[in-house]
């Protein structure tokens, strides 16, 4: 593949010689995405620590933030938010900058994705925890907000993902079971808030949907991304 002037620039500004920036050439060159070669993305108001063992954040998921944002405007609430499968720690991060009042819980069944998302939180008050979605712990409690950006690629898709996303995003974060959807029918069984609203791939809106549904979930409102996608379903219960 061929560097975009931008891309070039970036890894211009991150490398420490020529000969490091020759390195980041090469693998920009064989289709490594340029966030996991510098090590950093940016994403809404700031800047992830990302790796080989997260995600890189993408401009859709912003659309989750915005989601939240217009369904709670009053930034002062004391919000206590949940996100399911947090990799990066970027959604749950990037809210509780926006809430300063808010707390939260982050859950991944990574430990490694958890260690990148500590270092990104900083002094947020966030609570991290190992454990897989699909089997979560007792004692979490109850809370204001759920946020997921559950792997939601059909298992037999994997292979026609770009080489970007296949070769250097974790498994773990992209494989939702055979249709696609295992995740979505995990979220359906939560009974820890009243509000939830999960990030979906192109073309899953009814199925989750009706998912939701057989559980009792109403569905409120959707959003779409930049691209004109519907990327974000809202939910109450």
């Amino acid at each position: 593949m061929s560097l975009s002037r931008l891309e070039l620039d970036w890894l211009k500004q991150e490398a420490k010689d020529e000969t490091e920036l020759k390195n980041f050439i090469q693998r920009a060159n064989v289709g490594e995405p340029i966030a996991k070669i510098i090590g950093h993305k940016g994403f809404w108001k700031g800047d992830f620590i990302v790796s080989e063992d997260v995600l890189d954040p993408r401009p859709d998921s912003e659309t989750l933030i915005e989601a939240v944002l217009a369904t709670f405007p009053n930034k002062n609430m004391p919000l206590r938010f949940l996100d399911l499968g947090t990799g990066s720690g970027c959604l749950i991060i990037s809210l509780l900058q926006e809430y300063p009042n808010a707390h939260g819980v982050a859950i991944d069944v990574s430990q490694k994705a958890l260690s990148i998302a500590r270092q990104n939180a900083q002094d947020l008050p966030i609570d991290f925890i190992q454990a897989d979605m699909r089997d979560l712990p007792k004692k979490l409690g109850k809370f204001d907000v759920v946020i997921s950006n559950p792997p939601y690629i059909p298992h037999q898709d994997i292979e026609t993902l770009d080489v970007a996303v296949k070769n250097y995003d974790p498994i773990l974060a992209l494989d939702g079971g055979e249709d696609g959807l295992d995740f979505y029918r995990a979220l359906s069984q939560l009974t820890l808030t009243k509000n939830l609203f999960a990030e979906i791939g192109q073309g899953q809106e009814q199925s989750i949907i009706d998912i939701m549904q057989k559980q009792n979930w109403t569905y409120q409102k959707s959003w779409k991304d930049l691209g004109g996608i519907t990327r974000v379903l809202y939910f109450k219960n």
